[in-house]
């Protein structure tokens, strides 16, 4: 399999761009706290063994006018890639459970955030470990994955 990541080249402007601002980690866990978001997607999979794939992403979303912010989170990150999401929309994205676990869970334990998306972040990050454990392999596991994701982002507000 072909990972994005490696497909992906930003232009000459957005590399030039995201070279020069160096991202400082208190702005990165700002930035995100309003910008960001952590979601747990589950879909139906017939070849999985439970029926099921989980799928855990880290996005931040911006108008295409800042898209050096999103190449210099990615720089920053060291992963993850920048890629359109609606109109003039962008994103950059992670969802390598590696990625998400070595670079993106440990970042945010190290620097909080200070919104209710905090509350998001450690059920996110409770699900990435479930899954290191394998649980989203089993039927149980799958349903409480399930009910985690519920809760998060709007979900938390209902």
């Amino acid at each position: 399999m072909i990972d994005d990541e490696m497909l992906e080249e930003p232009s000459e402007t957005s590399r030039s761009i995201s070279n020069s601002s160096r991202l400082e980690a208190q702005w990165v866990a700002g930035f995100v706290d309003g910008e960001g978001c952590f979601y747990v997607g589950i879909n139906p999979q017939p070849e999985m063994k439970t029926g099921y794939q989980v799928l855990p992403e880290f996005t931040v979303v911006q108008h295409e006018r800042d898209i050096q912010l999103l190449y210099a989170l990615k720089q920053f990150f060291g992963c993850g890639v920048v890629r359109q999401n609606h109109g003039d929309r962008m994103a950059y994205r992670v969802r390598g459970v590696e990625h998400l676990a070595e670079r993106i869970i440990p970042f945010f334990e190290k620097h909080p955030l200070k919104s209710k998306k905090h509350l998001d972040f450690l059920k996110f990050r409770k699900v990435l470990m479930m899954m290191q454990r394998n649980e989203h392999l089993t039927p149980e596991g799958i349903e409480k994955i399930r009910q985690i994701a519920s809760e998060m982002n709007r979900g938390r507000e209902r």
